[in-house]
């Protein structure tokens, strides 16, 4: 067993992707293409228009661009190798390949749980405690926010990685996913996988489960705050508002919860590849439009991008 595992841990890992048929995969290539660069172009548009309009400055939007910024990192993580793949007949990754991309996949994905547990909160501030705002959630306040989520994040990732690095693989080598990912990466493992479950259901809990509550939290204390705005039209834009950025979370976190928070032996492939298509193409793509291509001042921010025309901002 010991000289199987020696001489198979070298080899490289088949991704099988979404889809062996071949008559699938040019539809799959297309639509995919469509959607990575529609994620890539909303957010790029939006890290591009924070920064060259000074009326964009505030706290609010500070977060927003490092979250666009993580989303189109995030997804430039899988696709492209799922792109190359369904069009390729060799569809191998080798296994420092395969534990860099999970690396980084693990790292960006807690970076954006924890960006949008902090968006929540900068928006509860903003509601329930405006004469508070300015100072809670100060230039260094929203630095220090985004500092500790890339801290906590590659942390977790590398903890996660160092314990994958150990693992002896002596079955088959093709993956059933279009990505290097835990769970069907632990069902290929010949050694014991029990220490990586028990770590995916504590301390993953705590990046994934607690940032998820904490926007359930915010959220909540805004509905509040929300039913008792005296304007009948204000209550029902603000409702939109939140409803809306509750959908995407809701569907980021629960099929994120769906995919890992289940034991290894319970893990199907064909499920596990629509809730991993959500997390990691959908909801990147739909952050943008939700948080802000419908905000009217990112609107103007955009429009001056595109026409060179600067915004200024108006004096308090």
């Amino acid at each position: 067993m010991d000289e199987t595992n020696r001489s198979s841990d070298g080899a490289p890992f088949i991704l099988l992707g979404l889809s062996t048929s071949p008559g699938q995969l040019r539809p799959l290539f297309a639509l995919f293409l469509v959607l990575y660069i529609a994620g890539v172009m909303g957010n790029g548009l939006i890290v591009a228009a924070i920064r060259a309009s000074p009326a964009l400055h505030s706290p609010m939007y500070f977060l927003l661009a490092h979250l666009s910024f993580t989303d189109l990192c995030f997804t430039s993580v899988t696709v492209p190798k799922m792109l190359a793949n369904l069009l390729a007949h060799d569809r191998s990754i080798s296994r420092a390949g395969c534990l860099t991309q999970m690396y980084f996949f693990f790292a960006l994905g807690v970076t954006d749980s924890y960006l949008l547990a902090a968006m929540a909160y900068d928006r509860y501030m903003a509601i329930r405690h405006p004469l508070y705002y300015v100072v809670r959630m100060s230039r260094a306040v929203c630095t220090g926010l985004v500092a500790a989520a890339w801290i906590v994040s590659h942390t977790h990732s590398l903890l996660h990685i160092l314990l994958m690095a150990h693992l002896s693989f002596c079955a088959s080598r093709s993956v059933p996913h279009f990505f290097c990912d835990h769970q069907p990466l632990l069902r290929l493992a010949c050694s014991d996988t029990r220490h990586i479950q028990l770590l995916i259901f504590t301390e993953g809990a705590a990046v994934v489960v607690t940032p998820f509550l904490l926007i359930l939290a915010s959220y909540g204390a805004i509905a509040v705050a929300v039913l008792r705005l005296p304007s009948a039209s204000g209550r029902i834009r603000a409702v939109s508002t939140c409803s809306s950025h509750l959908a995407v979370v809701g569907l980021f976190y629960g099929t994120i919860i769906a995919v890992y928070f289940q034991p290894t032996a319970r893990y199907e492939a064909e499920r596990g590849h629509v809730a991993t298509v959500m997390y990691t193409v959908v909801t990147p793509m739909l952050n943008p439009v939700i948080y802000s291509l419908r905000n009217r001042d990112v609107q103007g921010a955009l429009r001056s991008l595109f026409t060179g025309r600067r915004i200024s901002v108006e004096p308090t």
